[in-house]
């Protein structure tokens, strides 16, 4: 007899379940190893991006399969709001969305089509093949599609920003996304994610979500920033990113070791202790 399973729980339930914001972390490398070591970490939640970083189908299923069975909840961010493209998602067993680039309800309602089945949307189906359904071992798969899958939307620009109370009002989106950094862009204020406008439009949004019982969420590397968004009323936060805390670190230890002042204290140090040797073995 076949194995009959059941699908992991969803980002939208753990929300849903919280007693505190959840903090989450980017996963960018493209590394199943790394998104394995980040999944034990302690953190609530991985961002596995595929917009940015250089994800594919292959790496993003990699990723999938290692951080399985840690305590954990994944995200997966498409490079695009496609019907074709969240279809494969869905099918290799993504059930975490995070849609970038969500302007308008229309657009939200276009996400949340893609992740349904007929005659509620327009999801392929495919599931005797897929990954998602287990090749048909998870019971009733295709009647309970829907149920199995969280889909979150960005609010990255002023357009966004404009509308998104009819955002959050569409039907099937269970969670809005912050995105500073090309909101600032939208506005005119390129590289400047901490200006006063860009916080005021952050925190608008957090405000319409706790307003329309939904959560919102917000990308804040700086502590300050993301307490203050807390603060405001985000659910869940992203704070750090696994190519961010690998880059830092690493000019941490070049500039403990590598600049010319250290060779010079070390070559010293070691002269010092060779001379002490000597005095020691003439002793």
């Amino acid at each position: 007899m076949p194995l009959r399973v059941e699908p992991d729980s969803t980002f939208r339930e753990a929300l849903a379940g919280a007693s505190r914001p959840l903090a989450g972390m980017w996963v960018c490398s493209g590394s199943a190893l790394v998104a394995e070591l980040c999944a034990g970490s302690g953190l609530d939640w991985l961002l596995v991006d595929a917009e940015h970083s250089p994800n594919g189908l292959e790496s993003i299923l990699a990723q999938l399969q290692a951080v399985n069975g840690y305590p954990v909840q994944v995200l997966v961010r498409p490079p695009v709001n496609d019907t074709v493209v969240i279809k494969q998602y869905l099918d290799m067993g993504v059930q975490n969305l995070l849609v970038p680039m969500v302007n308008s309800a229309a657009e939200a309602e276009s996400a949340v089509a893609a992740t349904r089945y007929p005659p509620q949307g327009v999801r392929g189906v495919g599931s005797a093949l897929a990954r998602a359904a287990r090749w048909n071992r998870i019971p009733d798969y295709l009647a309970r599609a829907s149920e199995t899958v969280s889909v979150s939307v960005q609010i990255e620009s002023e357009a966004a920003v404009a509308v998104v109370e009819d955002i959050l009002a569409v039907d099937g989106v269970d969670s809005i996304f912050l995105g500073p950094s090309d909101l600032a862009a939208s506005m005119g204020l390129l590289g400047q994610q901490e200006h006063p406008r860009v916080r005021a439009a952050v925190e608008h949004c957090l405000a319409a979500a706790t307003a329309a019982g939904k959560p919102a969420g917000v990308n804040a590397f700086n502590p300050s920033t993301a307490r203050a968004y807390l603060a405001a009323g985000a659910g869940f936060v992203l704070v750090g990113a696994d190519v961010a805390i690998l880059a830092r670190s690493s000019e941490a230890l070049a500039a403990e070791y590598c600049n010319d002042n250290t060779v010079a204290e070390n070559n010293a140090a070691q002269d010092n202790a060779v001379a002490n040797g000597r005095a020691t073995a003439s002793y």
